[in-house]
């Protein structure tokens, strides 16, 4: 694998609205631990080893505010910012009290072509000997044997998919400058002859990291993915969120790409997140590049007005 690309997703942060819904959300239903806040009243929240995967940052907007892809060191850190420079984007050199603040030896900021700020960053705070206490561990919703925690570590944080202005400038800046490299695409009949494309992406061997597509959205943020341990957590979160009505935006199904059973919930920000197990995993050295013209095996149907692909139902 490349040294001068990046190497997994790390962290994604995100503006809420409504931090007194996200709070209990956050950690009753998703099972995520809440672990300190940042200087601005950001909610962090923690998943494995390191100090955090998300932080939810008090804002009106109730969407993606940044992406944090991780690096080996320092040098391949300002390799890729040298190649996104290339590419004509404005590159800034983080602070040390903006490192700080994502618990990381240190990071650059650039946006991408729709506005979306990614960080790129080396030397993460893993907290060894402090392992991830899940809300969820103890009490009546989770799975057999109890909650059975997250699939993260070398993998990365999961994914997120974006809606995005310009495909082919998104897909260059994701693959060309950040060093992402293609798992496949879906190509979604849209009728009238309209056809999307959905490329996904991967940093590592998770399947896919982020993806993206053209299509007009409230929000840029479609949904972000957990994937679970157990499947048994996925069915039990499923049903818990029966109990406390909320928002189911598709059901239990499987994709055809990266083999994920999940389902969509709707956040109290009003994107989703995608509860999953058992997501398929990259080979690079033996993987070739495929198309699929379903996003899903079998089930996946829409259960509330925010579907599965928010403006992209094929007719």
């Amino acid at each position: 694998m490349h040294q001068s690309r990046v190497t997994q997703l790390g962290y994604l942060g995100m503006e809420v609205s409504d931090m007194a819904a996200w709070t209990p959300f956050a950690s009753e239903v998703l099972g995520l631990q809440p672990n300190g806040s940042g200087a601005d009243g950001a909610l962090l929240l923690k998943m494995d080893e390191y100090h955090h995967r998300v932080a939810l940052h008090p804002g009106a907007r109730d969407d993606i505010a940044y992406a944090g892809w991780e690096t080996p060191d320092a040098a391949a850190m300002q390799a890729v910012a040298a190649r996104l420079q290339s590419q004509g984007l404005r590159v800034s050199e983080g602070t040390r009290a903006q490192a700080s603040e994502r618990r990381v030896a240190g990071l650059i900021k650039a946006e991408d072509p729709n506005g979306v700020l990614n960080e790129v960053y080396w030397g993460p705070l893993i907290e060894t000997g402090q392992p991830v206490r899940s809300p969820r561990a103890n009490d009546a919703t989770g799975g057999v044997g109890g909650f059975g925690g997250f699939v993260a570590g070398a993998l990365g944080f999961g994914h997120y998919v974006l809606a995005v202005d310009d495909y082919e400038a998104s897909l260059h800046f994701y693959r060309d400058g950040l060093g992402l490299l293609v798992s496949d695409f879906i190509e979604l009949d849209m009728g009238s002859a309209a056809r999307t494309t959905v490329a996904f992406l991967h940093s590592g061997p998770r399947h896919h990291s982020v993806a993206i597509a053209q299509f007009a959205a409230p929000r840029r943020l479609h949904h972000f993915m957990l994937q679970l341990h157990n499947i048994d957590d996925v069915g039990t979160t499923f049903d818990l969120c029966q109990d406390r009505r909320i928002p189911i935006a598709a059901s239990l199904g499987r994709h055809t790409n990266d083999l994920m059973t999940s389902f969509y919930m709707v956040t109290p920000s009003g994107f989703q997140v995608e509860y999953g197990h058992g997501g398929r995993e990259i080979d690079d050295a033996a993987w070739d590049v495929q198309v699929h013209h379903a996003a899903s095996l079998w089930g996946h149907r829409a259960q509330t007005a925010t579907p599965l692909l928010e403006g992209l139902q094929p007719a």
